[in-house]
């Protein structure tokens, strides 16, 4: 078998095997295919999603639904004003030994776990927010004088309510960037709707198969690296990425005028992962232009800030990105401003 047989071989198998996991979602998830995409692109890169949207429209039972669809442990945080940090990473707590002495010993939280759900994280104060910055980056808690890494594959599934809602904190930038993906959650269609009314109110329990462990998940994060980005693709998602920074010289007229602070190099990185999982679920093992246009906007919504002039005049993220996204073409000179 040649080189490029055994790429291909491994391209379609990806492809099948995610298939498989979006199947058995779909089974108790109705609609919500570019939430659902979303989502398992953040899981098979090994980064994390955040899901916005107004309280009942399934954010919660997705991600209960992919934790019974991988072999993996699972745990959910429900974020509470009164939430402290001790009560997501764990604290030191007396303990006897065997031999009857007292000492200080370390009780893991529930952030030690393969994915967490950590719902409604913006009900929760700054402080406790800011908690999950090293694990959610590092994935590795420092606590105690000790390290202790997180179990691969770590996944963080957060769930926020918009802002507008009562009882909410904004999330800091710096935990904001740490998010592969920001995915909005709309309401679901009357044909969508119809069939959740069915399937929940006729008491009947749809329960999905398990059809991936976390071993496998790891493999998977492996193969999507090895993904190749030609040169001039490449350059295209760094020239997206500095057409966000407003004052640069690749930014354009919406950047100046809508933007205060762009995307960090983090956003460029996940851009590339992230149409690196679309090439491969096309067949390909190198990345297109337009895998590129695909995740653009998942991956920088809640990288680049709205100045106080789009505020006040109602202009959303997206609305921007989406005119960069125009503006900026596939080819470039270099050093001069597209």
């Amino acid at each position: 078998m040649s080189i490029s047989d055994s790429i291909e071989k491994q391209a379609e198998e990806f492809a099948a095997r995610y298939k498989a996991v979006r199947e058995q979602i779909g089974r108790v998830i109705v609609g919500h295919n570019d939430i659902v995409h979303g989502v398992l692109t953040c899981l098979f890169v090994g980064g994390h999603a955040l899901l916005e949207g107004v309280p009942g429209l399934g954010k919660t039972l997705l991600v209960r639904t992919l934790a019974q669809t991988l072999d993996l442990q699972f745990s959910r945080i429900q974020f509470t004003p009164d939430l402290m940090p001790a009560d997501i990473l764990g604290t030191n707590m007396v303990v006897e030994t065997p031999e009857g002495r007292r000492e200080f010993q370390f009780q893991k939280g529930p952030i030690f776990t393969q994915i967490c759900l950590a719902d409604e994280i913006n009900r929760a104060t700054p402080k406790t927010q800011s908690a999950m910055l090293e694990v959610m980056q590092e994935k590795r808690v420092s606590a105690a004088g000790q390290v202790f890494p997180m179990q691969p594959p770590f996944f963080v599934m957060a769930t926020q309510n918009p802002l507008e809602q009562e009882g909410t904190y904004p999330l800091p930038e710096a935990q904001l960037d740490r998010f592969f993906f920001k995915l909005i959650v709309g309401y679901s269609g009357r044909e969508e709707l119809a069939t959740i009314i069915d399937r929940t109110t006729r008491g009947v329990d749809i329960e999905p198969d398990k059809v991936m462990d976390g071993s496998e998940i790891v493999k998977w994060q492996r193969l999507i690296r090895e993904v190749i980005v030609a040169p001039h693709v490449q350059d295209y998602i760094v020239r997206l990425t500095l057409a966000t920074h407003p004052g640069g010289p690749f930014a354009q007229p919406a950047t100046n005028q809508y933007l205060r602070w762009g995307a960090s190099p983090r956003g460029a990185q996940t851009v590339t992962l992230a149409a690196k999982v679309r090439a491969l679920l096309s067949g390909r093992f190198n990345v297109s232009f337009e895998d590129v246009r695909r995740v653009f906007l998942p991956a920088m919504r809640h990288r680049v800030i709205l100045n106080f002039e789009a505020q006040a005049e109602g202009v959303e993220t997206d609305q921007v990105l989406v005119d960069i996204l125009k503006k900026v073409p596939e080819k470039g000179d270099e050093g001069q401003a597209a």
